[in-house]
C-alpha cells in the first residue's frame, strides 16, 4: 500500500513543529553538504535548504509516491533521490549534516543503524534526528494491541510491527561512542487536540496504521479500520480530547 501524500500532509502543522524545533538545534558554520533521510515530498528538504543557503542539500525517500511532489523543489543546491535509508547507510558517502525528520522509526535494528549513519559524517558534521516515541504513545499503544488480538492477529498471521525505537539512554551511549559532543537527547510532548476519534484516526491513518492495512485483504481491512475507530472512540473519552505525542530529537556533533 503506497504512502499517500495528502493523507500525510492532512496534519502539516502538528507534524512541522518538530520539525523546526530540530532545524533551530543545527549551526551553519562550515555546512556544505547535507542529507535529508527520509524527505518524503521535498518541502522541508527545501525549507532547510533555504535556511542554510551555503549549504548543498540532498532528499531520499524510499517512496516514489511522496518523492513525486520534490520535482518542483529541486535546484543546483537541492536534489532528491530514491533510495531506502539501508541503502544510504551501507553507502559511502560522507557528509556535513545527517538530518532526518520523524522517518528513522521506519527503519530496523537502531543499534546497528545509528552508528553507520554517525561514521557518514566529516569532522565537525552533525547529526540531527526526530522520531515519535512509538512504545509510548497510545494510538501505537491501542495499535499494537489490537493487532495481537483475534481474529486480526489470525487476519495478520501473527504479524506485528515491533518500534525499533531505543530508549534515551541507549542513544545516548550510541552517540557518544560515535565520536558525537554537544549532545542534546530532548524527550517533547506535541499536543493534538482532536475534536473526535476520527482526528485521531485520521492522524495515525497516515504512517503507522498503513504497513497492518498492507498485510489485510480488503473485508479484513474494513473490520480492522472500524474496530480501530472504536477503540480509539474508548480510550480518549469525552471529546475534545488531548493526545500527548511524544517525541525524541537527537543533536550531536562529530568531533
Amino acid at each position: 500500500m503506497p504512502w499517500d501524500p495528502q493523507k500525510y500532509n492532512q496534519f502539516k502543522r502538528i507534524r512541522y513543529q518538530p520539525f523546526f524545533d530540530l532545524m533551530h538545534l543545527i549551526v551553519e558554520r562550515n555546512l556544505k553538504t547535507c542529507v535529508d533521510i527520509g524527505c518524503g515530498t521535498g518541502e522541508q528538504t527545501n525549507i532547510l535548504s533555504e535556511n542554510f543557503s551555503s549549504a548543498t542539500f540532498l532528499g531520499i525517500d524510499a517512496s516514489e509516491e511522496m518523492l513525486a511532489g520534490s520535482k518542483q523543489f529541486e535546484s543546483e543546491k537541492l536534489a532528491f533521490r530514491l533510495s531506502s535509508i539501508e541503502a544510504f547507510a551501507a553507502s559511502g558517502s560522507r557528509w556535513d549534516l545527517i538530518f532526518s525528520n520523524a522517518a528513522l522509526q521506519w527503519a530496523d535494528d537502531h543499534s546497528t543503524l545509528f552508528p553507520a549513519l554517525i561514521s557518514k559524517l566529516n569532522g565537525g558534521g552533525q547529526f540531527a534526528v526526530q522520531m515519535p516515541v512509538q512504545h509510548e504513545n497510545l494510538l501505537n499503544k491501542l495499535l499494537m494491541n489490537l493487532a495481537r488480538e483475534k481474529p486480526f492477529v489470525d487476519f495478520l498471521q501473527g504479524w506485528k510491527r515491533t518500534s525499533p525505537v531505543l530508549s534515551i539512554d541507549k542513544y545516548a551511549q550510541i552517540m557518544f561512542r560515535g565520536g558525537l559532543e554537544e549532545i542534546q537527547i530532548i524527550q517533547k510532548v506535541y499536543p493534538i487536540i482532536a475534536g473526535d476519534a476520527m482526528q485521531l484516526y485520521d492522524f495515525i491513518a497516515g504512517t503507522a496504521l498503513i504497513p497492518y492495512l498492507e498485510k489485510l485483504s480488503a473485508t479484513a481491512q474494513v473490520i480492522f479500520r472500524e474496530e480501530f475507530k472504536k477503540r480509539i472512540s474508548d480510550a480518549f473519552g469525552d471529546f475534545p480530547a488531548i493526545y500527548a505525542f511524544k517525541r525524541l530529537l537527537l543533536y550531536g556533533r562529530k568531533k
